[in-house]
């Protein structure tokens, strides 16, 4: 059985939140501190406090930052202060010299680089030149790494998380008064085509620390899945906001494996287009994988009168119908979509992360067989100017089946 955490963000996300809810479900806090006590920094003092959020019991995680020594810099994190700039370089380099497990090395580094490329496309840098403003003060970079420590300590192996609530009207940041959701939070959403959801409330609900953890870390977007469940926690957020509890729910299960004849439903929805070039179908099919589809492909079939056409197929989670059968009518200005429910089978697989001179590069391994993410790897042979099958096979190389 594959060991799952489901984090239900119906009230927002942030780091400390995250961070929280992991110890309130079971994470051994003396563990999580060791952890992250392998970071070369200090200054620093981490404590989880019982509180309640509009009468839930919950956990705040409390980095109370004493002194910020790598850049002479006092503050208290509670209190209005100007934000330390930090390079994303300095955060890697950091992260490479700590003696941190394997795993919370790379879901740590992967988090990091999300954010990075998502201020890089905003300021329009390249990723490693980007200094992080917020996320770049030691209380980001503990939320961050306690929380996959917190993950390692419950033994995680799967994540899932629910659509993420965010705010409405302005927040202040380093830059001035952005709009809310910020411009960082909203590219990472894109990024990952994570869904999301708008409520009338002009605090920052969603913080880019937060959701770039969901965004890095989640395997799939979606409700609650089948789960025998062991345990529950509640992240508190720093606010006790009237009438809706400031926490982020985490359950801990083990999924539930599908018996031979009980598949995963899944949807199957086809299209016939006889007018589209092969150019705007390749683009079609990268655009419904990026929308979420499991899978999406175009086999070529003859129609009336000997016209040579595709039918367009894509397989996807039965939540996301709505938002696939779009981008098909988008895309192809085809007039119909049809659909059938079927079942699947999935392998189980396990996500790595394998570590290429700095880059982080995603595997999935299935028994005796490694597949390296060609995009993470594409990106890592351009930064370093090396021939893809090269990153590829290091990659590969790197990560044990």
């Amino acid at each position: 059985m594959t060991r799952t955490a489901w984090f239900h963000c119906f009230a927002g996300t942030a780091g400390d939140m995250t961070m929280g809810a992991l110890v309130h479900a079971g994470a051994d806090p003396l563990v999580v501190a060791d952890i992250v006590g392998r970071l070369q920094i200090d200054g620093y003092a981490l404590a989880f406090e019982p509180v309640l959020r509009c009468g839930v019991a919950a956990t705040h995680a409390v980095v109370a930052v004493m002194h910020d020594h790598d850049h002479q810099h006092d503050y208290d994190h509670q209190h209005d202060y100007e934000p330390v700039h930090r390079p994303y370089s300095v955060i890697r380099d950091l992260l490479d010299a700590a003696d941190l497990p394997p795993r919370v090395r790379g879901r740590a580094q992967h988090t990091f680089r999300l954010l990075a490329e998502a201020e890089g496309r905003m300021h329009r840098i390249p990723a490693d030149l980007v200094e992080f403003h917020e996320v770049g003060a030691l209380d980001a970079i503990i939320d961050v790494v306690g929380s996959c420590a917190a993950l390692e300590s419950l033994g995680i192996d799967r994540i899932v998380c629910s659509p993420i609530t965010v705010g409405q009207g302005q927040v202040h940041a380093a830059h001035g008064d952005l709009p809310n959701p910020a411009p960082a939070v909203v590219d990472l959403l894109a990024a990952r085509r994570a869904p999301s959801r708008g409520i009338a409330d002009h605090r920052e609900l969603a913080t880019p620390t937060g959701v770039a953890l969901m965004v890095a870390l989640a395997d799939e977007f979606g409700p609650m899945p089948a789960l025998t469940v062991h345990s529950v926690g509640y992240g508190a957020g720093t606010r006790d906001i009237p009438g809706r509890p400031n926490v982020v729910q985490v359950v801990i299960g083990e999924s539930i494996e599908n018996s031979p004849g009980d598949g995963q439903p899944v949807q199957l929805l086809e299209c016939n287009v006889d007018d589209v070039t092969g150019e705007v179908l390749a683009h079609t099919i990268a655009a419904l994988l990026a929308a979420g589809a499991h899978d999406a492909w175009a086999t070529p079939i003859v129609m009336k009168k000997g016209r040579p056409a595709y039918t367009l197929h894509a397989l996807c989670p039965v939540v996301q119908i709505d938002r696939l059968r779009e981008v098909m009518v988008v895309e192809t200005g085809t007039l119909g979509v049809r659909g059938a429910v079927l079942q699947r089978w999935p392998q189980a697989r396990e996500e790595r992360v394998a570590m290429v001179d700095g880059h982080c590069i995603r595997v999935k391994v299935s028994g005796d067989r490694v597949k390296v993410e060609h995009d993470d790897a594409a990106a890592a042979a351009v930064a370093l100017r090396l021939p893809l099958r090269v990153v590829l096979e290091r990659a590969a190389a790197s990560v044990q089946p």
